[in-house]
């Protein structure tokens, strides 16, 4: 079979043959055997037809033998009709059961089809041969493809997961699950092929070597790595290829089953970046079996690289490594076992070739392959035991040698660590010695270990080859291989781990089909109530990983590992203890000593026998050893033991004895981590990744154990689909409705059982598909209807099926009976018809037989076919002058087809051309643009940043107030100790003699309290470890989502085990207290003391941990409002964007409003002339030859005419496209000025925010003063008091919670808001785009048809001008040759008298002497040819007599073409008719859109009211702060009276009013920049108000110019009928045009002249702009020194942050100690009054206490002092961190100030070239214009003008690219400040950072005085900096405005004088505009806005 796979055709391998799945035969033998499935020992399940049904008893006969059996009813199994045999999906099929699922695999099996779909996921059989579907060719085919439209394969897999992560964005993971041998690996191999193909990032695809048909199998006897030979794409991708055979020759080994198992579980993830290429990877690897390195069964092999370096390794090499034979090691228990069709030398070869693919250097192979050859030396050391005693010895140290050499140990070490090694007891060290069972034990694990490190590092290694981190990956896909489900007869711990996992993705996988199944339904609007299937598997998941209450199987192992004397046993009994009562726990089936419990899975019962669980739990070793490896000389083997520290060692073993040693261990203190809490950890981090990926399911599955192709067993297929929970996958997937058929699929395939249900005619198709389910009266329950599908339950489509097969059966008979009836009516009518004929013919024949010898019939048989033959010449000679004509007209037709195509290519390519240009203008402007907006957004920023700081300011200022406050109370309690030791003092003097007794019963009080208080602070210390694991665990939270659940997990692990250990505590406490009974009393209190105040602290811990959340999720809101707010500008951008394009609409109606007016004057034009020429072609037919060269020129002309009237045209496109940039430069203006408003909306949004949060610290503060308050009150209840403070303290926290959860519920409502106000704009721009494109599209259809009319009456127009001059002519020539020369001078004077005009327009517009001159010459010769044309026309009147006849043929002919005309003229007429039509529908549509923009405005106007509702929101806001302030300002005059006894807290409160007076000019100065910023959104508004009553009177004036057109169209029909009598004057009008065109010719040249001014002009200015772009890049140079120079300074920041933290959490630390100390002393001594009261003798004695406790005050006093120090060194590297962060906040400012400056000024220099632009195209209008009109006579002239233009042109372009260039500069100047700026933000936030642990640390150092001094300085410097700005701000404003109305005032001389001065004007205030924009900073927008206010008012003047 395997030689075939290279001929054979791979698509049998792929398709299903239908032509055998839908055999009717088949089909009529289901419908009547009644076919059903029996259970069958053999085959499983077999084919039986229902025979009799006997109660619940059925008698069926089978369909293979045809035997009876009975059969109970409950066994039947239904079966699916043949149409669903081999069906690709078998969620499809009708009937879903066991035998259904069994049968369908079997049948695609048998046929080669090892894949097949199953609901979502994807089952695999291995075929165990080679098959030709894994080639290029097969990969190429799947590529691109959608799941349904190709076969089922891994590559559809692999391809849709791919394809998802492309456009979902979405991570993807494919799991490949199954036994061993399924083809686990081979499928992970095959995906990692086909995604290396499709996303490889190398370009040279045509390298890509991958052989044409793969010749592997899936894990068969001769599997291996993928073939070596092939070269894949790029050097990333072929490393991930050549990752496998490392992994597999080091991970994988022989089994009975498979010839390459893994014996790991791997997690491949593969990172994709955002063009789908691959930029890395990463494996996680799962529970190595180790236990294989030492032993193996029988017929087995360990790891493949063992045997590989035995065989593969050279003389060399063995000799390095001291490798000996197969059968020298212990550790190879079977020897060498060859695998067939494998080379272990070869394989070792790729190996090795794999390694050097993947980086490895040859020191890293070598030291591998050394501790590969050392794990085999730990199994050669010999142990024997001794004599007389148990110790063990070691006869034979050559294998230890050997061992040591390999290892880098010393022998006699490693032989004493082994045998006696050191074990500590109690504080001690001691070496026992150990027996024969613990020495080849302790060998055993370590050799284990050191292959386990050696495989991590492996992989590790190979991570670290794989990563890319230049390339940053967007998404991954990832590919998981782990083990399937097991039940062996023993099962371990091992399958304990894999059942979880699969209990585990079984669970991810319902929740995954079920979602996907719903959201199905939901699409289709279906009632669905929704079921969470992972619930079912929640109970065994809680069974074996619940943590507490009760414990699971894996927290009470580990709880069994903590403890000594404890045993298998007792875990078991403690686990039936605890989870005894679960649903799916129970006792095992089994006896005691083969099973211990067993678990209920998904896929079944699992019996569990706990041995050594504790032991492989631990996982302990020797740890003299392991220091000795740690310590090693090999560099590499030290890496591999470097956490020797955290491993479980020999002194943790307590109780051991010979039978079970190491079975029970003492743990260190949490210094390890058991392998059920590594293997939990990282099985939860991979299902936290794999929910936040999309999960493709690939189930694999054995056919058999013998490894034979083509055979398959079907009760090892049933327990495997069980296992894998396939059947459980589509019963999931059944439970709604799993049949579906799309409406049209099941309208065809199902209406002839309803054949009158539909009507005719169109129905749409869910009406008709519900009319034919009324008809067929299903029930409701069976279906569902959605919006595309129709869904039904299980086996309603077999029903219907049968159904349609019996319809078809009767129709079909019905058909056939038809058919031959109709067969035979057609023979008989035929046989009819033949008789018929035969009649006919003997009539025929007697006929002839009558007339055949007639004389006269024979003559008239000759002479009838002569009689035609005259005819036939004269009808040949028509025929070939009818085809000269069709020639000639084809080539006429031919010659104007390429003339007409030639010119329409020249006319795209100018208008592509012009369309580049535009787009390449626009996207400048959009860039500038979008630069100017983030720059002010980073002002706004600073801005923030600048109120945060002041903000801060005024708390430290009240953290001060209050630490004084505190400060005082203090020194009162000192004070009132003071007294009272002074009484005790008197009380002690008189009650000496009792002293010896009381301070003997203190003295063991005190002992008994020290006791207590260290057993606390160790608590307190375990803790704090614990804290601070659980620190890093939220920071790494904050890193990576999916470790959040397990953390928190882990949390509430630890705080259990904390609980426990305080319940014992307590039990020993107890004991302790009934051993005393005189000191139960103080015992009590003390631990309940501490229980409350450990409560407390935890309490307080889990309040700031939600605070913390809080404020997470409000920081996720406001980034999402952000989003938000750039979407809503992004879809303000399409506004404006669709109103340009609206603008320009009317523009081009507005020129199709011109041209028609011109082509309707033309065509009056026209119909005059014909009717001149009707009347005249009567009087006059003669003809001359003067006359005909008159016709000549006249034709001249008319060409002449037509190429000025089509410059015309392009003329009117320029100025269209000029209008349409203006208009939609004013609407981005206005845009702008909008975002700006919502921008500052947004701002003050925020700082009502932080008002908010810090009227909220300000409550707080002032109930914690009242509550000290209280505590100074009640000093007896102090106890009581605290309680009260925390229970006050955590309803503060409650209130603030709810206060985050209401803010961010109405923060969610507002987004919500937001979005669905974007989403209604989004569909109204679609609709407005849509609706513009009709529009556009018509546009263009009127536009060729207005270009169809001019052409045709261009051609008419000119042709009646042809006749006019031949009748002109004839008249003058007959009349006399003196009329001729009156008319040669009559033209002459026309000529001069043009002259004169021309010369008096140039001295008016312009002096452009020189080309008039050249022109007056260049007339002369004109005028000199027209003479000597003259006589030569003279000359020629003798031949016009004998032209005459020849022009008389040619009238006869043009009074034919005459006639045409008028045909032509009326079909313009009617073609004017549509036109007026399409006018009016264009009507419709602008007032269509008129509607629209006014709901827009609406829309605006209603934002608009709630941007004016959030600012008074605001003002109420700052009034509720101004409230505050004055009940702030009592506070302090409260603390002003307190205060009033010391000089220097009266000085300190002097600052703080300063400070405070100084703060409220600020507040009142922000307050009148809000007034200011208010107004200014008050003039936008205003400036829009003035847009929409523009546009109404432009929409108005639009409507009156449509009644204009419609009103002259109508004058124009009437006036044609008056044209033939007004035929000399429009001949008048015709000369008085020309006369126009030679003046504006003038006003041309004159216009070139400015023209040359304007580009002298622009050169200056470009070098200009030249000398500022050098000042700027002079600028950037700087600002890069001071860059670096800001970076030195942040890294110093750092350095100093980070020793001021450490010094801030040590002393943290040392304050906590003594809290608590001071705490203790205070319990001490109240315990002492309460003595006192009861007993006198105690009462003495307490005075020796008050003593102890002054000393300790005093301690705390010497402390505090050192800690102020410290302190005030501190905040001396805040202010100078705060300082250079003012540097950066200053330089940022003047770098956004410049930036503006040369924004400007680019923006000025731009829009000079654009008026440049325009006007040279103007110019250009004008001049193609005279050359049309005077082309003839102003040759000479014409070519100079083009001369000049071409170099002015020339010249733009120069200046152009140097602009370009100019821009690009910019443009990198820009980017390098964003750069610079992003640096800033970065320093920013550390700086931040740095801040906020600041101010955490002196909150809680409230006793520090030094802090508010540094706070008055640092609120100083912060006004007079904000002074600073405000000055520099009010400067800019003073320039802009002055600036503005410089604007203003030449802009009004620009509009009051003429051409020639605006534009002198123009160019002079440019200048000025020019030099003062260097210094201009945020002027350019109010210049702006003025500048289109004065544009608005001028177009409503216009």
């Amino acid at each position: 079979m395997s030689l075939r796979s290279g001929t054979e055709d791979p698509e049998r391998y792929l398709f299903v043959d239908r032509a055998v799945v839908y055999n009717p035969a088949a089909q009529a033998d289901w419908t009547a055997k009644r076919l059903v499935w029996v259970p069958s020992e053999r085959n499983g399940f077999e084919a039986a037809s229902i025979r009799e049904e006997r109660g619940d008893e059925v008698v069926v006969e089978l369909a293979e033998n045809g035997k009876k059996s009975i059969v109970n009813k409950d066994d039947i199994q239904k079966m699916n009709p043949p149409k669903f045999s081999k069906v690709e999906d078998m969620a499809e099929l009708t009937c879903l059961n066991e035998a259904s699922v069994l049968h369908n695999l079997k049948d695609r099996y048998y046929s080669g089809l090892i894949y097949t779909y199953s609901g979502l996921f994807c089952v695999v059989i291995n075929p165990y041969k080679n098959l030709p579907i894994y080639s290029e060719n097969i990969i190429e085919m799947y590529r691109g493809k959608k799941r349904h439209e190709m076969p089922p394969h891994i590559y559809a897999i692999s391809e849709s997961a791919y394809r998802c992560m492309l456009q979902d964005r979405e991570d993807q993971s494919i799991l490949c699950t199954g036994e061993s041998g399924a083809g686990k690996t081979e499928n992970t191999k095959k995906v990692i092929q086909y995604l290396a193909h499709v996303a490889s990032s190398h370009k040279g695809r045509k390298d890509h070597n991958i052989p044409p048909e793969s010749p592997k199998p899936m894990k068969l006897q001769a599997i291996s790595t993928l073939t070596p030979q092939v070269c894949f794409q790029g050097e990333l991708e072929r490393q991930l290829l050549q990752a496998n055979p490392i992994l597999e020759s080091f991970g994988n080994a022989k089994t009975v089953k498979n010839d390459n198992s893994s014996r790991f579980g791997k997690f491949i993830r593969v990172n994709f970046d955002v063009t789908g290429y691959i930029v890395g990877a990463n494996i996680e690897t799962y529970l190595l079996e180790k236990s294989r390195a030492i032993r193996q069964a029988k017929d087995e092999r360990t790891f493949h690289v063992f045997y590989q370096l035995l065989a593969g390794a050279g003389e060399h090499l063995k000799s390095d490594l001291l490798l000996e034979g197969f059968n020298s090691y212990r550790f190879l228990s079977n020897g060498n076992i060859p695998i067939p069709g494998q080379q272990d030398k070869d394989n070792f070869q790729e190996t090795m070739e794999a390694m050097h693919i993947m980086s490895f250097s040859h020191e890293e192979i070598l030291a591998m392959l050394k501790v590969v050859s050392s794990v085999l030396q730990f199994g050669n050391i010999v142990f024997k035991k001794e004599r007389n005693t148990d110790q063990a010895s070691m006869p034979d140290n050559t294998a230890a040698q050997k061992l040591c050499h390999l290892l880098g140990m010393n022998v006699m070490e490693f032989t004493r660590a082994i045998l006696s090694p050191r074990i500590k007891v109690g504080r001690d060290y001691v070496q026992k010695a150990q027996t024969k069972e613990q020495a080849d034990f302790a060998v055993e694990a370590l050799a284990k270990a050191t292959y386990e490190r050696l495989f991590r590092w492996l992989v590790h290694r190979i991570n670290r080859a794989l990563d890319r981190t230049k390339r940053q990956g967007a998404s991954f896909i990832g590919i998981l291989d782990i083990a399937g489900f097991e039940i062996f007869l023993l099962n371990s711990f091992e399958q304990l781990c894999i059942n979880y996992t699969n209990e585990k993705l079984q669970q991810l996988f319902n929740h995954t089909m079920f979602i996907l199944e719903q959201e199905e339904y939901q699409r289709e609007g279906i009632e669905w109530s929704f079921i969470d299937f992972g619930l079912d598997l929640q109970p065994c998941i809680d069974l074996i990983e619940r943590p507490a209450n009760p414990p699971g199987v894996l927290a009470l192992l580990d709880e069994e590992c903590w403890f000594p004397k404890a045993t298998d046993r007792t875990f078991v009994e403690k686990l039936t203890q605890e989870q005894g009562t679960h649903t799916k726990f129970q006792k095992p089936r089994q006896l005691k000593d083969k099973a211990d419990f067993c678990i209920i899975h998904y896929a079944g019962k699992v019996d569990y026998k706990a041995d050594e669980w504790l032991m492989k739990n631990m996982d302990p070793l020797n740890d003299n050893v392991a220091t000795l490896l740690h310590q090693s000389t090999d560099k590499f083997v030290a890496e591999l033991w470097k956490d020797v520290d955290r491993i479980v060692g020999l002194d943790q073993v307590a109780g051991m004895n010979e039978t079970a040693f190491g079975a029970t261990y003492k743990t260190k203190k949490g210094m390890f981590r058991t392998v059920g809490q590594l293997y939990k950890e990282s099985l939860t981090k991979l299902m936290a990744t794999l929910r936040n990926t999309n999960p493709n399911f690939v189930r694999c599955i054995i056919p058999n154990h013998e490894k034979r192709a083509g055979k398959l067993e079907p009760h090892l297929v049933l327990d495997q689909l069980r296992c894998n929970g396939v059947l459980e996958g589509i019963r999931i997937c059944r439970q709604g409705f799993p049949n579906r058929i799309v409406f049209q699929e099941f309208r065809q395939r199902y209406e002839i059982l309803t054949p009158n249900a539909i009507p005719k005619g169109f129905m749409d198709g869910k009406q008709a598909c519900e009319r034919m389910i009324q008809a067929l009266e299903l029930d409701p329950n069976l279906f569902r209807i959605g919006q595309s599908k129709i869904f039904f339950r299980t086996g309603v489509l077999a029903h219907l099926e049968e159904e349609r097969d019996l319809k078809i059966t009767d129709i079909i008979i019905s058909f056939q009976s038809v058919c031959r009836g109709f067969l035979a009516r057609k023979a008989f009518a035929k046989k009819q018809q033949q008789l018929s004929a035969l009649k006919v013919l003997q009539r025929n024949c007697a006929a002839y037989l009558k007339l055949r010898h007639w004389q006269w019939w024979r003559l008239f048989t000759k002479v009838k076919p002569l009689l035609q033959v005259t005819r036939q010449e004269e009808e040949m000679q028509a025929k070939d002058e009818e085809l000269i004509k069709v020639k000639e007209r084809q080539l006429k037709v031919e010659n104007e087809l390429v003339d007409m195509e030639r010119k329409h290519q020249q006319l795209l390519e100018e208008k592509n051309i012009l369309a580049e240009q535009l787009q390449a203008e626009t996207e400048l402007f959009a860039e500038a643009e979008e630069m100017r907006a983030r720059l002010a957004s980073r002002k706004q920023e600073l801005e923030e940043i600048l109120h945060d700081l002041e903000s801060r300011v005024e708390e430290e200022e009240e953290r001060n107030q209050s630490m004084q406050i505190e400060k005082k109370k203090m020194q009162s309690q000192i004070q009132d100790l003071e007294e009272q030791l002074d009484e005790e003092e008197a009380a002690r003097q008189k009650l000496q003699l009792d002293k010896v007794t009381a301070e003997a019963k203190i003295k063991k009080l005190e002992e008994d309290i020290v006791l207590l208080e260290d057993q606390n602070s160790k608590f307190l210390k375990e803790k704090k470890l614990l804290e601070d694991r659980i620190g890093e665990a939220t920071t790494l939270l904050t890193e990576e989502e999916e470790k959040a659940k397990n953390l928190s997990k882990m949390k509430n692990k630890q705080e259990m085990m904390m609980v426990d250990l305080e319940e014992r505590l307590k039990k020993e406490e107890k004991t302790r207290q009934e051993l005393e009974k005189a000191k139960r009393k103080l015992d009590a209190e003390t631990t309940d003391l501490q229980d409350q105040i450990v409560e407390f602290q935890t309490h307080v811990e889990e309040m700031k941990s939600q605070l913390a959340k809080k404020e997470d999720e409000l920081q996720t809101v406001l980034s999402r409002s952000d989003e938000e707010a750039a979407q809503k500008n992004n879809a303000l951008k399409q506004v404006r964007e669709l109103q340009a394009q609206l603008a320009e609409l009317q523009e081009d109606l507005e020129s199709e409003k011109i041209c028609r007016s011109k082509a309707e004057k033309l065509k009056r034009d026209l119909s005059e002339e014909l009717e001149a020429l009707k009347t005249e072609l009567e009087d006059t037919l003669d003809t001359t030859a003067a006359q005909q060269e008159l016709r000549t020129k006249r034709e001249q002309e008319v060409a002449e005419l037509k190429k000025a009237i089509e410059e015309e045209t392009k003329n009117h496109e320029a100025q269209i496209q000029e209008m349409r940039q203006r208009h939609g430069s004013a609407l981005e203006e206005l845009s702008e000025q909008l975002e700006q408003a919502k921008r500052f909306k947004a701002n003050l949004e925020k700082n009502k925010q932080t008002l908010e949060n810090g009227n909220k610290e300000l409550v707080g503060e002032v109930k914690s003063l009242q509550q000290t308050k209280a505590e100074s009150e009640h000093k007896r209840k102090k106890l009581e008091a605290q309680l009260q403070e925390f229970m006050a303290r955590a309803t503060e926290m409650e209130r603030t919670k709810g206060d985050l959860a209401e803010r961010s519920h109405k923060l969610q409502a507002e987004l919500d808001n937001v979005s669905v106000l974007l989403e209604e704009a989004e569909k109204r721009n679609i609709k407005l785009v849509k609706d513009a494109e009709s529009v556009g599209s018509q546009l263009q259809d009127t536009q060729e048809l207005l270009q169809e009319e001019t052409r045709q009456k261009l051609n008419l127009g000119s042709r009646v001008r042809q006749l006019e001059e031949e009748k002109n002519t004839l008249l003058e020539q007959q009349e006399e040759d003196e009329e001729a020369r009156r008319n040669l001078e009559k033209q002459l004077q026309s000529v001069q008298a043009q002259l004169c005009d021309t010369k008096k327009k140039l001295d008016e517009d312009v002096g452009a002497m020189e080309c008039l001159e050249e022109v007056k010459r260049k007339l002369q010769k004109d005028v000199e040819l027209t003479a000597q044309r003259l006589e030569e026309k003279a000359m020629a009147m003798d031949k016009m007599e004998k032209t005459k006849t020849r022009l008389q043929q040619e009238l006869e002919d043009l009074m034919v073409d005459l006639d045409h005309q008028r045909q032509i003229v009326s079909n313009l007429e009617k073609k004017q008719k549509k036109f007026d039509q399409l006018l009016a529908e264009e009507k419709n549509i602008s007032a269509r859109y008129a509607e629209e923009r006014d709901r827009a405005e609406a829309e605006a106007r209603e934002k608009e009211t709630k941007a004016l509702s959030m600012a008074r929101a605001l003002e109420e806001a700052l009034e509720a702060k101004e409230e505050l302030e004055r009940f702030n300002k009592q506070l302090r005059a409260e603390m002003e009276d307190l205060m009033s006894s010391k000089d220097d807290v009266g000085k300190n409160v002097h600052e703080l009013e300063k400070s405070k007076r100084a703060l409220e000019q600020q507040v009142e100065e922000m307050r009148t920049q809000l007034e200011e910023l208010e107004d200014e959104l008050q003039a936008t508004e205003d400036a829009k108000l003035r847009l929409e009553v523009n546009m109404q009177a432009m929409k108005a004036q639009f409507d009156r110019d449509l009644q204009a057109r419609d009103e002259q169209g109508d004058e124009k029909k009437r006036a044609l009928v008056k044209q033939v009598r007004e035929m000399e004057a429009e001949l008048e009008d015709e000369r008085k045009q020309r006369s126009q065109a030679v003046a504006s010719k003038k006003k041309l040249e004159m216009d070139l002249n400015e023209v040359e001014g304007q580009i002298e002009a622009a050169n200056k200015g470009r070098d200009e702009a030249v000398k500022q772009l050098r000042k700027l890049q002079a600028q950037m140079k700087d600002y890069q020194r001071e860059l670096e120079e800001a970076r030195a300074s942040r890294d110093e920041i750092f350095t100093q942050s980070k020793e001021n933290e450490k010094k801030l959490k040590s002393l943290e630390a040392e304050i906590l100690q003594l809290q608590e100390d001071h705490a203790a002393s205070e319990r001490a001594r109240r315990h002492a009054e309460l003595e006192r009261d009861e007993l006198a003798d105690e009462i003495s004695n307490s005075a020796s206490g008050k003593t102890s406790l002054l000393e300790e005050k005093r301690r705390l006093e010497a402390r505090i002092t050192q800690l102020e120090e410290e302190l005030e060194e501190e905040q001396g590297n805040m202010e100078l961190l705060s300082e250079r962060v003012r540097k950066s906040t200053l330089q940022v400012d003047a770098l956004n100030t410049e930036l503006a400056g040369e924004r400007s000024a680019a923006q000025k220099s731009e829009s000079a070239r654009q008026q440049m632009e325009r006007q040279n195209k103007e110019l250009k209008a004008k001049l193609a214009e005279l050359e049309g009109a005077v082309k003839s006579k102003f040759k000479a002239s014409i070519t100079a003008l083009e001369a000049k233009v071409l170099q002015m042109e020339e010249q733009l372009e120069q200046e152009a690219k140097e602009r370009g260039s100019a821009n690009k500069i910019v443009r990198r100047s820009e980017k390098k400040l964003k750069e610079v700026m992003m640096q800033v933000e970065d320093e920013r936030r550390h700086a931040d950072q740095y801040k906020e642990q600041l101010e955490k640390s002196n909150s809680r150092m409230k006793q520090l005085k030094r802090q508010l001094e540094e706070a008055e300085e640092e609120a100083t410097r912060a006004n007079a900096s904000r002074r600073k700005l405000q000055r520099e701000l009010d400067d800019s404003i003073e320039a802009t405005e002055g600036l503005t109305r410089e604007v203003n005032a030449l802009k009004s001389r620009l509009r009051r004088s003429t051409p020639v001065s605006g534009f002198s004007s123009g160019r002079s205030g440019r200048r000025n505009l020019n030099l003062d924009g260097a210094s201009v900073e945020m002027s350019d927008d109010d210049a702006d806005s003025r500048t289109s206010d004065f544009n608005d008012t001028q177009v409503n003047a216009e």
